[in-house]
């Protein structure tokens, strides 16, 4: 992959990135109201295009993996600067771990099929796809369906987090979820 081609790639990657910011972030309800999702990915971008020459990878995968690394240290970085998680090697690699655990999760979506190279970028258009459209949704049912499937969280946990009815929790669930489906099979 040229720089050029790279630097075009990076841009499509912004949905995946809020994803995984917004899981982060999700994680850490203390920081959630001094930290923005979008301001962090913004920042991530920011940074992977002004080292798109150092990107060394030859794949999509590759490529989101790296993006990822970049939004760790971005992470951290603005974390310290909060004064989270100041000098703790245990927290550092804590977060190492959560983003590499959702960022796993996520690149499930992006992961390589051996069978063909039409078959990947549709798998990883999907993913995209995905993405952007879980960005898309509402704050409320976007909470309630990352902390369900990528935070694996029951539906009585997330209730407790939001102050909630778990029947409540459940509708926004439905809702999100229906909402997915229907910006998916548009698209």
């Amino acid at each position: 992959m040229s720089a050029d081609q790279n630097a075009m790639m990076i841009e499509g990657y912004r949905g995946y990135l809020m994803a995984i910011a917004r899981l982060q972030l999700g994680a850490r309800p203390w920081v959630e109201s001094r930290m923005d999702a979008s301001d962090l990915v913004q920042q991530t971008l920011l940074k992977a295009h002004a080292a798109k020459s150092d990107f060394r990878g030859q794949s999509e995968a590759e490529l989101a993996g790296w993006l990822r690394q970049i939004l760790n240290r971005t992470l951290a970085n603005e974390l310290r600067a909060l004064g989270q998680d100041k000098r703790s090697i245990f927290r550092e690699r804590s977060l190492d771990e959560q983003l590499d655990q959702s960022g796993c999760r996520l690149d499930g979506w992006l992961a390589a099929d051996l069978t063909s190279p039409s078959v990947r970028m549709q798998r990883s258009e999907r993913a995209l796809a995905l993405a952007a459209a879980v960005d898309g949704l509402p704050a409320d049912q976007r909470q309630v369906i990352l902390a369900r499937h990528c935070h694996g969280r029951s539906l009585s946990e997330i209730a407790e987090e939001l102050d909630r009815t778990p029947a409540a929790v459940a509708g926004l669930l439905r809702r999100g979820l229906a909402a997915l489906r229907d910006g998916l099979s548009e698209g």
